[in-house]
């Protein structure tokens, strides 16, 4: 029998690695998982946002930032961003 798991119990056992977040507009954001609550809204270290435009990929280094869970349209654990 193929055990389960849920969405947040995933999210929770990438606390402290590497995630790729894709947000509903146009940016996107790497960095290392240091938490998250219930909204999903999440705060990352070592981040790096990157805004698609039709010009090309902006790349901009943030340090640490709070994502609004309300904004995140997919997870990657392990994800490198759109330029690896």
């Amino acid at each position: 029998m193929a055990s389960t798991i849920l969405p947040l119990e995933l999210v929770d056992r990438c606390i402290g690695s590497p995630i790729w977040v894709l947000m509903k507009n146009e940016r996107e954001f790497t960095g290392t998982l240091m938490g998250f609550d219930d909204y999903v809204n999440m705060v990352l270290k070592d981040v790096k946002e990157y805004e698609v435009t039709p010009a090309g990929i902006t790349e901009t280094e943030l340090g640490q930032t709070l994502l609004n869970g309300n904004n995140i349209a997919m997870l990657i654990p392990g994800g490198q961003g759109p330029r690896a």
